[in-house]
């Protein structure tokens, strides 16, 4: 649902800014699986999604118990170092279980700085390619 009208509310900016991000990775000429990101105040979400099928291949957040263990307790699952390993245990579980390698990364209409950068980074290092 495009918007005519200046958003007024936050969570309308939000959705136009997804529609927006989402036309520009739909359109691309090689299906390849989507590398999607969410991020909340508290934690982290990355998933791999194969569009043509409507499945999820793989996820990964700093909710899961590898990633929790490595991290700081004071620190929580919302910072840089968070990502990092989500990024870098997503690119870990998509090249084992799937085979994947190459990916269109979505950041769902956040900013690319900051814990949606750190995350795309270290699945780059992990060995995904965008």
């Amino acid at each position: 649902m495009l918007l005519k009208r200046k958003p007024k509310s936050r969570k309308e900016r939000l959705q136009k800014k997804r529609i927006r991000v989402k036309k520009k990775v739909l359109n691309m000429r090689n299906p390849r699986p989507r590398l999607c990101v969410f991020r909340s105040n508290k934690h982290i979400f990355a998933q791999i999604f194969d569009d043509e099928k409507r499945i999820t291949l793989v996820a990964c957040s700093s909710l899961d118990p590898e990633v929790r263990k490595e991290l700081p307790n004071s620190g929580g699952g919302g910072n840089c170092k968070a990502a990092e390993l989500v990024g870098l245990r997503l690119a870990k579980l998509a090249k084992e279980k799937q085979g994947i390698e190459k990916v269109v990364f979505d950041r769902n209409g956040y900013l690319f700085h900051g814990r949606v950068k750190a995350l795309a980074d270290s699945a780059r290092k992990g060995g995904l390619i965008f």
